[in-house]
């Protein structure tokens, strides 16, 4: 389980737990109707914070994914942050049922970070990419430059992200979550070889978003 749900379902457990015990000492039909709610509710919760262990590809070459969840668009455009051209977007919807830990997609250092209040609009909504609260960060690899854009969604009102700028990170790296439902956008340099197409499911540190070109 990740740390960012720790107090989450620390609360929902106690919760649960004195509701049994009202239960246990009352046998009150409605409190044992709320008690299973709230079991339900906790096992969701446990189910949405957890964060597996991952085989992060060795290729030096191999960018990948910042995030699980469904790839919902490919295009090349100009980000409003950060990037002075166009580059490749691959954005990837998050459901409440994948993994919301967000992963670093290439070695590099952080250069540029930056909180954007905005609209909830529904994650899969192209808009949210433009019009939702947002958090960017900038990755310099090399002479390469990526930026991941973590978004919040019509149920994720809350962004979390530990880095700092200029510190130095690892492909694969955990780095923060959106927590209840959200998207994240990735943008690589052109000269990216991408390895997935609309549609695909990918996971956070494992799933080949694409390979970069030789710099030797």
């Amino acid at each position: 389980m990740t740390k960012y749900g720790i107090s989450y379902v620390i609360i929902s457990s106690l919760l649960t737990i004195v509701f049994f015990i009202i239960y246990y000492f009352f046998k009150n039909t409605y409190v044992l109707i709320f008690s299973i709610v709230l079991l339900i509710l906790t096992l969701i919760i446990i189910n949405f914070f957890r964060d597996p262990e991952r085989t992060v590809p060795e290729d030096p070459l191999a960018v990948v994914s910042p995030a699980d969840g469904k790839v919902v668009a490919i295009d090349t455009v100009m980000p409003d942050e950060y990037l002075k051209q166009k580059h490749i977007r691959v954005s990837i919807f998050l459901s409440v049922f994948d993994v919301h830990v967000n992963r670093i997609p290439i070695d590099g250092k952080i250069e540029y970070l930056k909180y954007v209040p905005g609209k909830f609009l529904p994650a899969f909504n192209e808009a949210a990419s433009f019009n939702n609260e947002r958090m960017y960060i900038g990755i310099k690899h090399n002479r390469y430059k990526f930026l991941v854009v973590q978004i919040a969604g019509i149920i994720a009102r809350r962004i979390v992200c530990d880095l700092r700028e200029g510190m130095n990170v690892k492909k694969g790296d955990r780095f923060g979550m959106i927590k209840f439902g959200s998207r994240t956008d990735l943008y690589l340099p052109s000269k990216v070889r991408l390895n997935v197409k609309v549609g695909d499911k990918v996971k956070g540190a494992e799933t080949v978003i694409g390979y970069l070109k030789n710099e030797k």
